[in-house]
C-alpha cells in the first residue's frame, strides 16, 4: 500500500492544489477511509471562498463514501472494508449538553467536514467514527454520495416537518436539493407542488414526482398555493431571504415554511402574516448519522435518486466551478480510479 495519498486542497481563497500527503494512522475514535466518490456541494464555498475560517491548507468535501481500511484505538462497531459514508457533520462528541439531551446536529464540539478538517476531495480520509454512515449494498458509491448532504437535508426536513399524507407541501427550487425534495416529498404519500422560475422546469418536476408546477415568473406562487387550498409546508431549498418571503403567505393556517437555502440575505415577513393565521418560519440543518442511515435505507426503497455527473478527483476545481455557476444537472460527484460508478436510471 502507497504511503502517499492524492488530495486536491484550497492553499487560500479560490486556489486549489494537486498535492501528494503522507497516509497517517488514525487517531483514537478515529477511522481511515479509502475514498470511493465525494459530492460536489455549494457549502464547499464555505472552505473554498473561506466564508468560514480556515486554516490553510484545507481538503473541502462533506459528501464522503468510501472503505474503512484502519481503525484508530476504541473504535467499536466499525469494520476494516466496511464502505461507510460522511456528511456535513464532523462526529459529535457524546458528552455535551446537547448530545445528552438526544440533540447530535447541535453538539457543541461539532465540527464540519472539510472546514474544520480535511474533507473527501481526496484519495484518503480520516473521520470520526461518530460520523459514519452506512452505505446500502444497492447504492453505488457515487449515487450514494449526495444524499448524504443534499438527500440528508431535505429528507430530514420532511420527515420532521408537522406535514401528514396527503397534506399540501410546496419545494421552492428545482435545484441540486430540490429534485430530491420532489421525490421525497411524493414518496412519503404528500401532494406536491413544485416552484420554479419560468417553464423549463415544468416537466422534469412532474417526472419528479410533483402534482402540480408553479412557474414563480409568470405568476405570485402564494397565490397559487393557496388557490390549491395552501401548503402545510414550504420547503425553500433556494439561498435567499427574499424567496421565503415570496412564498410565506401560501401557507395555510399553522403552516411552516423550512428554509434550507443558505445567503446573506435577511428573511423579511410582516408580523401580520405570522399572526393572522399563526404561521411559522424555521431552518433545517443536515440531520444526524442515524437519520443518514434512514436517509439512505428510504432512498433505496423508494428509488429517489439524484441526477448526477462523474467527473475524477483531479476535476475537481471545474467540477466546483460548474457547480457555482449554476451549471450543474444537478449534483457534480469526484470519482478517486473510476470507482463508484453509477447506477441511477436518469
Amino acid at each position: 500500500m502507497s504511503a502517499m495519498y492524492r488530495a486536491i486542497q484550497v492553499t487560500r481563497p479560490g486556489e486549489f492544489a494537486t498535492v501528494m500527503k503522507p497516509l497517517v494512522d488514525p487517531g483514537p475514535g478515529q477511522v481511515r477511509i479509502r475514498v470511493e466518490a465525494c459530492g460536489v456541494c455549494h457549502s464547499d464555498a464555505g472552505t473554498v471562498e473561506a466564508s468560514f475560517p480556515i486554516s490553510w491548507p484545507r481538503v473541502p468535501g462533506h459528501e464522503v463514501v468510501g472503505r474503512i481500511d484502519a481503525l484508530g484505538s476504541g473504535v467499536q462497531g466499525w469494520a476494516v472494508g466496511q464502505r461507510v459514508g460522511v456528511g456535513f457533520l464532523g462526529g459529535s462528541c457524546g458528552y455535551c449538553e446537547f448530545c445528552r439531551g438526544g440533540d447530535l446536529v447541535n453538539c457543541r464540539n461539532q465540527e464540519f467536514t472539510g472546514i474544520h478538517s480535511d474533507g473527501g476531495y481526496a484519495e484518503v480520509m480520516i473521520a470520526k467514527a461518530t460520523a459514519l454512515v452506512r452505505i446500502p449494498d444497492h447504492l453505488s458509491s457515487a449515487d450514494a454520495a449526495p444524499l448524504l448532504c443534499a438527500g440528508l437535508t431535505t429528507f430530514n426536513a420532511l420527515r420532521n416537518s408537522p406535514a401528514k399524507a396527503g397534506d399540501l407541501v410546496a419545494v421552492l427550487g428545482i435545484g441540486g436539493l430540490g429534485h430530491l425534495a420532489v421525490q421525497y416529498a411524493r414518496h412519503m404519500g404528500f401532494e406536491v407542488a413544485a416552484i420554479g422560475r419560468g417553464t423549463q422546469s415544468a416537466a422534469l418536476a412532474k417526472q419528479l414526482g410533483a402534482h402540480h408546477y408553479i412557474d414563480s415568473a409568470a405568476t405570485d406562487p402564494a397565490a397559487a398555493l393557496q388557490r390549491l387550498g395552501g401548503a402545510k409546508v414550504i420547503l425553500v431549498t433556494a439561498s435567499g431571504g427574499k424567496t421565503v418571503g415570496e412564498t410565506f403567505t401560501g401557507l395555510r393556517p399553522g403552516g411552516v415554511s423550512i428554509d434550507l437555502g443558505v445567503g446573506p440575505e435577511p428573511i423579511e415577513l410582516t408580523n401580520v402574516d405570522l399572526i393572522f393565521g399563526s404561521r411559522k418560519v424555521e431552518g433545517s440543518l443536515t440531520g444526524s448519522p442515524a437519520t443518514g442511515d434512514a436517509t439512505l435505507r428510504f432512498s433505496v426503497l423508494s428509488g429517489v435518486s439524484a441526477m448526477i455527473e462523474i467527473v475524477p478527483l483531479e476535476e475537481a476545481a471545474s467540477a466546483y466551478a460548474k457547480m457555482m455557476a449554476g451549471k450543474a444537472r444537478f449534483r457534480m460527484v469526484l470519482v478517486t480510479n473510476g470507482s463508484g460508478d453509477a447506477g441511477h436510471p436518469w
